[in-house]
């Protein structure tokens, strides 16, 4: 739920799309859906996305509408929403069919809770899932300064790929612009967190996968 106004958000936006304009990397923004609609000149993603594909489900908001937007990713499955809102599995399973469906690019976030063994927690996420953008996320990494080893982000991209094919894999937990290079050699992108709050960091962040 960041930032808290419109006017901020748009002031970040503008920050991040003047900065980013000749970067060799593809960037992504997803805002909170408040703000899609105001926000143009970069690729758009959303936070979240419903199952149900239209009807009478208030406060959702489907694919069809995220599309309608020119919204072109949906991030689904992040831990936040596996741990507030309670999404199984088999609820992420369902609105990735929703989103696939009507045209949008589905960012799959997984990854274990610290102490659970990493390989079980993958396959047990990733168990049919395939034509998706995977983003490993340690839970026990977002947000917390802990940083995840690139050996070991390394060795559970090896198992991601081997699970789900040739997709892309993105790392996200307390990346910054000083870890963002040492992470982007071992996986595909990155998914950023509270470093996107801040323009200089994340144009920095974006300049270092060149």
């Amino acid at each position: 739920m960041n930032p808290a106004s419109q006017k901020e958000a748009k002031e970040l936006f503008d920050a991040v799309e003047h900065g980013v304009k000749d970067a060799k990397a593809e960037v992504v923004v997803c805002p909170p859906y408040t703000y899609i609609s105001e926000l143009k000149g970069l690729t758009l993603g959303a936070q979240n996305v419903s199952l149900e594909l239209k009807g009478a489900f208030t406060s959702q908001i489907s694919a069809a509408q995220l599309k309608d937007l020119g919204v072109e990713y949906v991030i689904v499955g992040h831990s936040e929403v596996r741990k507030y809102l309670s999404e199984t599995d088999e609820v992420i399973a369902k609105k990735i069919t929703a989103a696939t469906g009507a045209g949008l690019k589905v960012i799959l976030c997984v990854g274990e809770n610290e102490g659970e063994d990493r390989n079980a927690v993958l396959e047990k996420q990733l168990a049919g899932i395939s034509n998706v953008v995977v983003a490993y996320e340690p839970v026990w990494a977002i947000g917390t300064g802990k940083n995840c080893a690139p050996a070991d982000v390394k060795e559970a991209v090896e198992k991601i790929k081997a699970m789900a094919g040739d997709v892309r894999v993105l790392y996200g937990g307390s990346v910054n612009a000083a870890n963002a290079k040492e992470y982007l050699d071992a996986v595909d992108g990155l998914l950023v967190g509270g470093a996107s709050l801040k323009a200089d960091e994340f144009i920095r962040i974006v300049e270092s996968a060149a």
